[in-house]
């Protein structure tokens, strides 16, 4: 695996770098991006003009706790990007060996690009992840936050597409600290988590864990690989959720939790 230091996380510091106009215009189209529901997919489109890729993931490790997956996206026709988080915070995340590397870079210099093919993986990280979805090699964007968590930016190519090539790698290193910067702001607008208080108190646990992720702004997709769950069987939970709280639509969750937060500061009457 090879590890470079990125230059600096502070956006403004990437102003005197010299950034080529494939990387200048991806990078454009990424901070475009921001405020999006759907920056999972559309921020891996803009990034693929800069160079071919096949998906991308951003999540969240921690020492002692399962990733988190933030989100992700697919350009081909079948997207397995939740499966394949699954079977990474199944219990791959506990043996990943290209974690010891990239934190020793990150205390070295604070952020790192790293580069790894399947082959370096471990046999059952590479089967379960990278073979059983056809990836052959990964770029990865990642920086330690002020919690002591880790956030990853990963890119993948599809063994159908060439390696990644050196200039590709020095256009992603030139920009990394602004991609992660343009992340970190995506995620800093998300919906912040609202309790689910006593006017939810009507749902199944399950049913309560999907609202509770939704109204954090989660995907279905990123849900499923949290929960262990399949897309559908998110769905179905929203469903019922939804059908017991006489709701329909997401926006409606958000004005129940409100309400009910709201309703439970009031000063109480004497």
């Amino acid at each position: 695996m090879d590890i470079r230091l990125l230059d600096a996380l502070d956006p403004d510091a990437g102003a005197g770098v010299r950034v080529e106009p494939g990387a200048a215009a991806a990078l454009a189209g990424l901070i475009g991006c921001i405020g999006d529901e759907a920056f999972g997919q559309r921020g891996l489109e803009q990034l693929a003009r800069l160079m071919p890729l096949g998906w991308w993931t951003v999540y969240r490790i921690f020492d002692d706790a399962p990733p988190q997956l933030h989100f992700g996206g697919c350009l081909h026709a079948q997207d397995c990007v939740a499966d394949a988080f699954g079977a990474y915070r199944d219990g791959l995340w506990r043996r990943d060996r290209a974690l010891d590397g990239v934190r020793e870079g990150i205390a070295r210099g604070g952020a790192v690009l790293a580069h790894m093919h399947a082959l370096e993986l471990a046999p059952e990280h590479r089967r379960r992840i990278f073979e059983r979805h056809g990836l052959s090699e990964r770029l990865s964007l990642a920086c330690e936050d002020a919690d002591g968590t880790l956030l990853a930016v990963n890119l993948y190519r599809h063994e159908t597409q060439r390696a990644f090539s050196d200039d590709e790698r020095d256009a992603l290193h030139a920009i990394g600290p602004l991609v992660l910067g343009c992340v970190r702001r995506q995620l800093a607008l998300r919906p912040q988590a609202v309790p689910l208080l006593d006017a939810f108190g009507a749902l199944t646990r399950r049913e309560r864990e999907v609202c509770e992720r939704l109204l954090r702004g989660w995907t279905h997709d990123g849900i499923a690989a949290d929960l262990g769950l399949s897309p559908a069987t998110v769905k179905t939970y929203r469903d019922r959720a939804f059908e017991r709280l006489g709701i329909h639509q997401r926006h409606e969750l958000f004005a129940l939790a409100l309400g009910a937060s709201q309703a439970s500061q009031a000063p109480q009457a004497r």
